[in-house]
């Protein structure tokens, strides 16, 4: 699989996750495929999809796990799908720096 998850825009980088909700555990797991070749990062948490209760789950998690603070990232596209992109706000070429060695240390 070729590609990345992150995408450096102007302000900070796009991110897109593919997202499991009530999974048996929170966790961020592996950069999978979709139909059409775009790669996304998949995640899974326990919280339930209703009320935004499963993305701010999806937040609370990948803001632990990136150490980047949780009021910098805000879900731009996708709230109520599966599939979405996140928008992290800050130096576009640090944060992707960030998140590139991030996953290459989960390899």
């Amino acid at each position: 699989m070729t590609g990345t998850f992150v995408t450096p825009v102007a302000g900070g980088v796009r991110v897109t996750v593919r997202l499991t909700p009530k999974a048996s555990r929170d966790r961020v797991e592996q950069l999978v495929a979709d139909a059409d070749g775009a790669v996304m990062l998949k995640a899974t948490v326990t919280a339930v999809p209703e009320d935004g209760k499963a993305n701010a789950a999806l937040l609370k998690l990948l803001s632990k796990e990136w150490k980047v603070p949780r009021s910098t990232m805000e879900i731009v596209l996708g709230a109520a799908d599966r599939r979405k992109v996140l928008f992290i706000s800050g130096d576009p070429a640090d944060l992707a720096a960030r998140l590139d060695q991030w996953m290459a240390k989960r390899s």
